[in-house]
């Protein structure tokens, strides 16, 4: 839905993301303040924003491949794990530049995402949910006992920060102005995708498969064409999260990570960009609110357990994600287009 007056005079103005003045004008000044943060944000805020940002883009091929392409998938956590590993090892090991081993990372981690997506031509649902939660059993399994000398094992690995020339970029101010233009990046790729032919045939495949296929789209093909997109973002994202954190060990991206990246998806809103973006800045706004108030509560009361932040996190995780499934089950994303949708009608909202 369109402002009113504005009209669409052919198939490529229709598809554009940002079409009218307006947009433009809050577009260029949402970027300029994105990237003034570090001028009025202290590292400790900076190093949020930065973490975040890893998150939203493992969200982003989440919301792809489940949201859009309706492949459930319950091991993106491992595929971010593969992304860190690999991009660690082609630094430490060959010798790569970070720049080189970023994007190779991606594509290494949407190799091992096909692999997962394979068992897709003849399960699906539940079945499939098993198969890819088998990743985030297997894969931390091979990093931890195949091969110690090469990854680590139990010990994990140091990273080395990424090198602009000579120059390392260790501080967080500088591993904002790396993070953030490839979220940037990511998610105008993500959203072009999805609005284009390719975007199409995943919704079609999610509405009904057996009507896809009968109009003509491979079905399988796209269903790993998914698989590798949203393993290629996971990859980009460990491999973002292995160079911001210094260290990379697989019990840091457990199974609960991918319940985390999960339940951002469905709060933000299902097939939506803009789902995958707001979700996880709810979420993780949210557990920043309750670590603090738990932590207060700690220091109010001395019989305070010292695990009670942790439980809250979780309780409180876990009936945000039941009250939106139940009241909201198309997520804060569906709230927003209910505002653009009253502002453009206006003065016709009603």
């Amino acid at each position: 839905m369109q402002p009113c007056g504005t009209f669409s005079s052919d198939y490529a103005q229709d598809m554009a993301i940002i079409r009218t003045r307006t947009q433009w004008v809050l577009a260029i000044a949402g970027l300029i303040v994105l990237f003034t943060l570090p001028l009025y944000c202290n590292d400790p805020i900076l190093s949020r924003i930065n973490s975040l940002a890893i998150m939203i883009v493992a969200v982003l091929g989440l919301m792809i491949l489940t949201g859009y392409a309706g492949q459930i998938n319950l091991g993106q956590a491992a595929f971010v794990c593969v992304g860190a590993y690999s991009s660690a090892l082609m630094v430490t090991r060959l010798g790569l530049s970070f720049w080189v081993a970023m994007p190779l990372s991606g594509v290494s981690a949407g190799v091992v995402g096909l692999i997962f997506g394979l068992p897709s031509l003849r399960v699906k649902g539940f079945y499939l949910a098993m198969t890819t939660l088998a990743a985030q059993f297997i894969i931390p399994t091979l990093i931890a006992h195949v091969r110690t000398d090469i990854t680590g094992g139990g010990n994990g690995l140091i990273v080395p920060p990424p090198y602009l020339g000579k120059e390392p970029l260790n501080t967080q101010t500088e591993m904002f102005f790396v993070i953030i233009p490839v979220v940037v990046i990511l998610t105008f790729v993500a959203k072009s995708l999805v609005r284009g032919p390719i975007g199409r045939s995943f919704v079609a495949i999610r509405d009904n498969e057996l009507a896809a296929e009968s109009m003509g789209i491979n079905v399988f093909r796209y269903k790993l064409l998914a698989f590798f997109i949203c393993s290629f973002f996971a990859g980009i994202s460990g491999s973002l999260w292995a160079h911001w954190l210094r260290l990379v060990h697989y019990d840091l991206l457990t199974i609960m990570e991918s319940v985390w990246y999960l339940g951002m998806m469905i709060i933000g809103g299902m097939g939506s960009i803009t789902g995958a973006i707001i979700g996880p800045i709810f979420v993780y706004g949210l557990d920043q609110v309750l670590t603090w108030v738990a932590h207060a509560a700690g220091d109010m009361f001395a019989g305070v357990p010292a695990t009670l932040p942790a439980a809250i996190r979780l309780v409180v995780f876990g009936i945000i994600i039941i009250l939106f499934l139940a009241f909201e089950p198309r997520g804060l994303n569906h709230r927003w287009e209910v505002f653009k949708a009253a502002y453009r009608l206006t003065p016709f909202s009603y």
